[in-house]
């Protein structure tokens, strides 16, 4: 009889690279705590520090994504009153 595979989620991945990398426990011992082969330990050990440098870039384009979004609304503004001056320089 075939063995279902099994999947595991994002968290448990996480926090099994992450005492991985703290190196507290060596991988057979976290194989045998959390029911996980060494290798694939390694695997998402080598994965979250491989791509710890994207989460921080990402929090980076957010942060300039909002200033965007805050300046916008001052431009527009900036070009409203513009019109509004030369609107009144008209009149008078």
């Amino acid at each position: 009889m075939k063995r279902k595979k099994r999947t595991f989620t994002d968290e448990f991945k996480a926090k099994v690279a992450l005492d991985a990398i703290k190196g507290i426990k060596t991988l057979a011992e976290l194989a045998s705590e959390y029911k996980v082969h060494p290798n694939q330990i390694s695997t998402w050990k080598r994965q979250v520090q491989g791509n710890a440098q994207e989460l921080f870039a990402v929090g980076k384009k957010r942060k300039a994504k909002t200033e965007e979004e805050l300046t916008a609304p001052l431009y527009e503004e900036i070009g409203r009153l513009k019109m509004d001056l030369k609107w009144l320089e008209k009149k008078l």
